[in-house]
Formats: C-alpha cells, sequence, structure tokens
C-alpha cells in the first residue's frame, strides 16, 4: 500500500476510525462514488436498523474497490453522510471491523435525507499502485 499517515500533535487527534491526513504516492486513483445500504441482488435497502445499513455500505465499498482492483486497505479517503450524526460512535466501531489502522482520512456530516431514505451513505477515494 502507497499510503502513509500524516500525524502532527499541533492539530487535534483523531477521534474515531480515521486519520487526520493520508499521503500517498500512488499513480492511480479511483473515485468510488457514495453507497447506499442497498442490497445488490434486491436494490431495496437492508432493513431500518442503522448498523445492517452501515455493514452492507462498507460491503458495497469493498465490493466497487475490489471491482476497481484494490480493497478497503487503498482508501485514502472517506466522506461519511448519516441523517443522525448522534451515530457516530457506532459508525467507528463498526467501520473499526473493515479498516485496519492507519485510517484513511475521513469527513462525516449530518444530512437532512439520503436517497431511498438510507441513514448512512459513503463515498471514497482510492489510491492504486
Amino acid at each position: 500500500m502507497p499510503n502513509k499517515n500524516i500525524h502532527t500533535d499541533d492539530a487535534p487527534a483523531a477521534i474515531g476510525t480515521y486519520s487526520q491526513a493520508t499521503s500517498t504516492t500512488a499513480a492511480r486513483s479511483v473515485f468510488i462514488s457514495g453507497q447506499i445500504p442497498l442490497d445488490p441482488t434486491t436494490m431495496s435497502l437492508v432493513s431500518d436498523n442503522f448498523a445492517d445499513q452501515a455493514h452492507q455500505v462498507f460491503k458495497n465499498l469493498r465490493a466497487v474497490a475490489e471491482a476497481a482492483g484494490g480493497s478497503l486497505a487503498d482508501c485514502v479517503k472517506l466522506t461519511v453522510y448519516l441523517t443522525d450524526l448522534g451515530q457516530f460512535p457506532n459508525l467507528n466501531e463498526i467501520m473499526a471491523e473493515y479498516f485496519d489502522a492507519p485510517y484513511p482520512a475521513r469527513a462525516a456530516v449530518e444530512v437532512s435525507k439520503l436517497p431511498k431514505d438510507a441513514v448512512i451513505e459513503i463515498d471514497a477515494i482510492m489510491a492504486l499502485e
């Protein structure tokens, strides 16, 4: 993996499963569109439960990453959209099941609505050699 974790004590430490910044020497970038918790077979939301939806989003991201010739470990940046920022601690717990440190850089924002009434959406940037 050509990704390097960037950390400074002169800025706030990450408060979850992400890095302050990530640098890469990769020659190829892949931009993964926002994934919502749709079951790819039925094209329906997997459930109304946050944890179920978050797991499905990470599975969908992993599938697209693999189709691009990489893996979740190649992700250098995630943007997470939540309809309830109160789910932030749960997001961190679930994300830790799919990513190992050093984590990608990440932003998490609360939004009023997502497609299909999903409660989470994530897009990603991957860096591949």
